[in-house]
């Protein structure tokens, strides 16, 4: 490594060990963080504190006890039931002047619940959006966050680790939920982005007398292109070795961001026609066989490293 290291201390901690979260605690390792890190599979927990030289931890209470003040514990968990539970034992846990930062893909309007919760006892609290998926370790990460400037302090030498670079690739941006709110619009926009992609490219397949390469149409436009895109790129490799994506299954999952910003959409009574049609796309994929959906699955698989399910 060729970066600049800075020794922070052992005083955060990673909260959850998937693709994410484990990648995140590598990349602070190699900017010079010593990290604490737990997940419920302790195997995982050993041997990736183990490979960045961190600390590993039996349960929430022993990172905890093993974190020195002020301490930063962020959560990389599934939204829901699992980060409200951690959350939970992270509060009667934490002293004041402590922060929590959840990562998950909550929604906003819980982050501004949870964080009015938290800093009425006292410890800080910070919802990140977080971007960059499987690729977030190599390039950095994006990452949305919202608090108040005093959770930011505790939090900033971190954000300037995970981003691309010091000053690029994070941002404050606003009071708790607005880090959530402004991934979930990020997320709703990449919908309509990657509908996009593969509905145009279902039309180039579907023309059969013309015979058009889309492996090569895609790595053209991938060259001064006004379509030119990181998920253009993750097309265009998907393409370069499988024109036909006949092995796999059109199944396109969301993860409820989607569903959030069209909801948000109808309650400020503002018009996302893409984005929704966008959403509706991929319920419709549950229970169809097209081209498009395929490269929607591909793309997932490409950027979030999300399971792609194959035909029998």
């Amino acid at each position: 490594m060729t970066d600049t290291t800075t020794n922070f201390g052992t005083s955060f901690g990673i909260l959850g060990l998937g693709k994410m979260g484990g990648n995140m605690a590598r990349r602070l390792a190699q900017k010079g963080s010593s990290c604490a890190v737990f997940d419920q599979d302790a195997t995982l927990t050993a041997a990736l504190a183990n490979e960045i030289n961190g600390v590993a931890t039996t349960s929430i209470a022993d990172m905890m006890s093993k974190l020195a003040a002020p301490r930063v514990v962020w959560m990389m968990l599934p939204s829901g039931a699992i980060t409200e539970s951690t959350l939970t034992q992270l509060q009667a846990l934490a002293n004041k002047g402590d922060t929590i930062v959840d990562g998950a893909n909550s929604n906003y309007k819980d982050s501004e619940q949870r964080a009015a919760q938290t800093e009425a006892l006292g410890i800080h609290y910070m919802d990140a959006g977080v971007s960059g998926g499987v690729h977030g370790l190599a390039n950095g990460y994006c990452l949305m966050v919202g608090g108040t400037d005093a959770a930011l302090a505790h939090v900033k030498p971190y954000l300037e680790a995970l981003a691309p670079s010091k000053d690029v690739g994070w941002l404050h941006a606003g009071p708790a939920g607005a880090g959530h709110f402004t991934k979930m619009i990020h997320n709703g926009i990449e919908y309509g982005m990657m509908a996009a992609l593969a509905e145009g490219l279902s039309l180039l397949k579907g023309k059969k007398e013309f015979d058009i390469d889309l492996a090569a149409t895609t790595e053209l436009w991938r060259h001064g292109s006004v379509v030119r895109s990181w998920l253009l790129d993750l097309t265009a490799e998907v393409l370069k070795t499988d024109q036909t994506l006949e092995s796999i299954r059109a199944h396109v999952p969301d993860s409820g961001e989607g569903r959030w910003t069209v909801n948000e959409s109808i309650e400020q009574g503002v018009p996302t026609p893409v984005m929704t049609m966008a959403l509706m796309s991929r319920f419709a994929s549950q229970g169809s066989d097209d081209f498009a959906s395929k490269l929607l699955a591909k793309m997932r698989h490409g950027f979030g490293g999300h399971a792609v399910t194959n035909t029998a």
